[in-house]
């Protein structure tokens, strides 16, 4: 497939001597704001940067399920590699909207949605081979498979189920690539009263009853998550879309989020070690309602250290308060010292 990239008409060598790589502008294919955004954010990780633009994806992709995977990579290399004011992702949305027919009508969807299919589909293409894999869970004695994916963005937690009646506790692991953050109630909250609330213990009742296996029954209970393994880059969506008298509405609380230095360590088990420490490092902001709404990101780009605004096409350099807004829907944190 012949890979072809639309871009501004700007005069060429002004640009070649202004140009910053990875500060490309991204056409907006109408109503595909969202998908720009979390585009622009993934393309902003020096982790994810790295892997495509050193070739090493070449050899990890699984060429029969890698369309997406490579015209990812392709706009990845395009963003930092070309000298474009902006181009188009119009050949990743097409092959895209392939293995998800939802996104391939040009009307708006969710950003954290779309984030989630992007990630699983990455995490396919770059999956070991089943013949690798076997002789690599063979040794660690695990049947799991791992990608470049699950190893960025993959953490666990556990649920410690207390049964009320007998007090059997049950520990049940869960992988997680984006924690769903609920907002507190109220004029204004920070990141961390949205952790505390996402974590705190949980009372099972009525319909939501778990089973004890000791009881034989169906029992009230409570629930506490824990971080067992914090990802090296953890994802923070903010629930800011909720149901309220059978209609949904968005809710506009601020959020104050920490740009560095944000301890994991009170939501996760004893025995991890102290290095859930983490820095801000992009941001999807959502402006509007639930009917109208538009994306846009904020990212840090990984050389120069600066704050940039990408709005479709329009990228702006931005001061560091401009970064928190009230606005925020998706949180990119990148473990210190990694």
């Amino acid at each position: 497939m012949a890979w072809k990239w639309r871009y501004s008409n700007k005069e060429e060598m002004e640009d070649q001597n202004r140009h910053q790589p990875g500060l490309t502008g991204l056409q907006n294919l109408k109503n595909t704001c969202y998908m720009n955004a979390v585009l622009q954010c993934l393309c902003s990780l020096p982790q994810l940067v790295d892997f495509f633009l050193s070739g090493h994806w070449n050899t990890a992709l699984r060429v029969e399920i890698g369309e997406c995977a490579t015209a990812f990579g392709c706009l990845m290399s395009d963003m930092w590699l070309g000298n474009y004011d902006y181009v188009s992702p119009e050949a990743f949305h097409s092959v895209f909207g392939k293995r998800y027919p939802a996104f391939s009508r040009r009307t708006p969807h969710d950003a954290q949605e779309f984030l989630l299919c992007v990630l699983e589909e990455l995490h396919e293409a770059f999956k070991e081979s089943s013949r690798h894999r076997a002789s690599a869970e063979a040794s660690r004695g695990s049947g799991s498979s791992t990608s470049i994916i699950k190893q960025l963005f993959e953490g666990q937690l556990s649920h410690r189920i207390t049964c009320l009646k007998c007090k059997t506790i049950t520990n049940r692991p869960e992988s997680f690539t984006i924690l769903s953050l609920p907002i507190p109630s109220g004029t204004v909250c920070s990141l961390e009263d949205c952790l505390e609330c996402f974590f705190q213990p949980d009372t099972l009742t009525w319909n939501n009853q778990i089973h004890c296996c000791w009881c034989g029954t169906n029992q009230d209970a409570t629930v506490k998550a824990t971080i067992t393994r914090a990802p090296q880059i953890i994802i923070f969506h903010l629930k800011r879309f909720a149901w309220q008298d059978k209609h949904r509405r968005k809710l506009s609380t601020p959020v104050c989020y920490p740009f560095n230095n944000l301890d994991l360590s009170p939501y996760s088990s004893t025995f991890l070690y102290n290095n859930e420490v983490y820095s801000l490092c992009a941001v999807v902001n959502h402006a509007g309602d639930i009917d109208y709404g538009h994306y846009t990101a904020f990212c840090k780009h990984s050389a120069t250290k600066h704050w940039y605004s990408f709005d479709d096409v329009q990228v702006t350099r931005i001061p560091d308060a401009a970064v928190q807004t009230d606005t925020a829907y998706l949180l990119f944190y990148t473990r210190q010292g990694f």
